[in-house]
């Protein structure tokens, strides 16, 4: 059975589709069998990195290793039994579907509250919540004292991923891995920066989840999308010798492989 990562965030702009492409190529690198679904109908951001990926390799010739593009199965609401969602029936059908042709399958959620996006976190044996490193994004997990930053509660968004391990315990699921990746850290250890790691670090005590680094905020990232490149392709893209920040990027990438502790995974890139 392919073990479901989801990549989830009400709030856009966090990177969570350039982690949903890395996450899935360097997985598919490493000789894994990996599927992508992208649930934001709307932007498709991942399905369109995924595509740019296929025709970069098709237009160029190269034997890229390539996650497999899913898509959520056709469905009428007159075909569905009464009282049966056709958002729950489509995810669940295309899941179904691969799951036993995948060792992974990365969902890519929309930056938005979504019935999709609901039944894709109750889905998740990883679930991944990158996080630009500011307080304005740590709103998404909770609510803090504007004065003390003492924490007061959880946010909705927390709640949702509550509500969606219960589901997950009342299927008798094994629990989800909630891992919190910090986006956009700033290379100097600035006084937020420290803030923010020990709000995290507090949070994670109180409603479970793990903290794990992500990317830095780095021109190239924007660069790669349009030919569907990630961080891993760079000799394939003809670069022979990579610049101290291609390489400090890529370290980051093997951080969080391995603090993701996916099973039978060993980032040996």
């Amino acid at each position: 059975m392919a073990h479901i990562i989801v990549l989830g965030n009400e709030k856009g702009g966090s990177g969570k589709s350039t982690t949903s492409m890395h996450i899935a190529t360097a997985l598919a690198r490493l000789g894994h069998v990996v599927g992508g679904l992208d649930l934001d109908l709307r932007q498709r951001s991942f399905h369109r990195y995924l595509d740019n990926r296929r025709a970069t390799a098709e237009r160029k010739g190269l034997d890229l290793a390539c996650p497999l593009i899913l898509d959520l199965p056709d469905a009428s609401p007159e075909d569905l039994p009464e009282g049966v969602n056709i958002y729950d029936h489509r995810l669940s059908a295309a899941v179904a579907e691969q799951e036993s042709r995948c060792d992974f399958i990365v969902i890519d959620c929309p930056g938005s509250h979504t019935r999709l996006s609901q039944v894709a976190h109750s889905l998740a044996d990883t679930l991944v919540t990158p996080l630009n490193d500011s307080f304005v994004d740590f709103d998404l997990l909770a609510k803090i004292d504007p004065e003390t930053y003492a924490l007061k509660g959880p946010s909705v968004y927390s709640e949702m991923v509550w509500h969606a391990r219960q589901l997950r315990a009342k299927a008798g699921l094994q629990p989800t891995d909630w891992v919190v990746v910090r986006n956009r850290l700033p290379a100097q250890q600035m006084h937020n920066k420290a803030k923010m790691g020990r709000a995290l670090e507090e949070l994670s005590k109180r409603i479970g989840f793990r903290v794990a680094p992500g990317f830095s905020e780095r021109v190239i990232f924007r660069e790669l999308f349009p030919t569907g490149m990630t961080l891993l392709d760079l000799r394939d893209m003809g670069v022979e010798r990579m610049n101290i920040s291609n390489v400090a990027a890529r370290q980051e990438l093997r951080d969080l492989i391995t603090a993701l502790n996916l099973p039978g995974v060993t980032p040996d890139f």
